[in-house]
């Protein structure tokens, strides 16, 4: 087996989707999907369609600026569909896609278990803040 260049195995990683390599566009996928907003807004949309104010007021914390960010990106990637509905005033509905359903249970999965393990993260980073502030670290 021939030995690669490291400009050919960037080449070769791109194409076969290595998310290990910076240039390959899964790992710009993962960074967007890494998002807190992107994790508690598919986690949101999970159980049905919301409107804006309502995925505004499940989701404390987010700006309405970071909000519309979140939503356009996701819309953008495929993940949640956004359906204006012409009344006074004009309804918009965001759903997930298929695409975006398939994601839901994996990101609703973490954040239950980031709901469930948050005492023992909190008591594990307790002992190591205790660990790197005595003065024999």
């Amino acid at each position: 087996m021939a030995t690669m260049t490291a400009a050919q195995k960037r080449e070769q990683a791109r194409v076969e989707y290595d998310a290990f390599c910076r240039t390959c566009p899964t790992n710009e996928l993962l960074g967007r999907l890494s998002d807190k907003w992107v994790g508690l807004v598919v986690a949101a949309l999970s159980d049905g369609p919301r409107r804006y104010g309502e995925l505004s007021r499940k989701i404390a914390g987010v700006s309405p600026k970071m909000l519309t960010q979140t939503l356009r990106a996701l819309e953008r990637d495929g993940l949640l569909s956004r359906t204006v509905t012409p009344s006074v005033p004009v309804r918009v509905d965001y759903e997930l896609t298929p695409l975006g359903a398939s994601l839901a249970g994996l990101l609703t999965a973490v954040k239950a278990w980031a709901e469930t393990h948050f005492d023992e993260v909190r008591a594990a980073r307790e002992r190591y803040d205790a660990t790197a502030d005595s003065p024999a670290s």
